[in-house]
């Protein structure tokens, strides 16, 4: 069931009854990355899957990634409906629920963060602007080859084409214009000084193979948040949800759980 909140300006997918889950996408693909997992998680979560800002039938807004957090810590509010949520975020997903959750504290109980970090190193920052410049000049179709990459390992995509031709359909969805400027965001972003505002539980989760947001990305952030564990899916990339669903509903089960496991439906 699709319904819009936060004033009309957020699409979001429900399924589901039970305490509020939401997942924010990354930005090399869409909602749709959780689809192997949301029947299982749907089996005792009310699940939440916005289109971020820009992505889909969501609206653009202006301001960075400030202003898409805030935007979305308007939205959880409202769809939670006043229980306690639980977020997870992959990617810049991650990106996103890490800087709503330092802007609004309290706006969730607890968070998963997959595949993200604090902030990028010189080498990852000149990436984003590399792909930035690209995408406005020659468009996305130009850099598809690096954006599915760093979603997946190329052994991976060569033994999985029919995925591959939906995550690159995908890709190709979204507005150039969101995309330069999460991109430009990213290569700016530096939350580490502002860590410490960030005390629920969180377990921060990241593909071994990770090209994107490299493991140590996730190591510096699990030891510079006070409330965390690490966990590294080996042989995963940059959305593990995709690319091992089992594997990840197992290492988020016991977070989320306390130890019950739950498997891909």
């Amino acid at each position: 069931m699709n319904q819009i909140f936060a004033d009309g300006t957020v699409n979001a997918e429900i399924l589901g009854e039970g305490p509020p889950l939401v997942l924010f996408h990354s930005l090399l693909s869409d909602r749709t990355s959780f689809d192997p997992i949301v029947p299982s998680l749907a089996a005792s979560f009310r699940v939440i899957v916005p289109e971020l800002p820009g992505f889909g039938s969501s609206h653009v807004v202006d301001g960075g990634l400030a202003a898409v957090a805030d935007r979305m810590a308007a939205f959880v509010s409202e769809a939670a409906a006043g229980q306690d949520a639980i977020v997870l975020g992959n990617g810049y997903g991650g990106f996103v629920a890490l800087q709503m959750a330092i802007r609004h504290p309290g706006i969730a109980k607890r968070m998963i963060l997959a595949d993200c970090g604090a902030a990028f190193s010189e080498p990852g920052r000149d990436a984003f602007r590399g792909m930035a410049s690209a995408a406005r000049t020659k468009g996305l179709e130009a850099i598809t080859p690096v954006a599915m990459r760093r979603l997946f390992a190329p052994e991976y995509q060569d033994a999985h084409p029919d995925l591959m031709r939906q995550r690159q359909a995908a890709f190709l969805r979204t507005d150039v214009d969101v995309f330069h400027a999460a991109c430009m965001s990213l290569a700016q972003l530096d939350l580490r000084p502002e860590l410490s505002k960030v005390t629920v539980p969180v377990l921060v989760l990241v593909g071994g193979q990770d090209e994107a947001t490299p493991p140590p990305m996730s190591e510096e952030l699990n030891a510079s948040l006070s409330n965390s564990r690490l966990t590294i899916l080996k042989g995963c990339a940059h959305v593990p949800q995709l690319q091992a669903p089992e594997a990840f509903l197992d290492a988020i089960g016991s977070f989320l759980f306390e130890g019950t496991k739950i498997r891909a439906a």
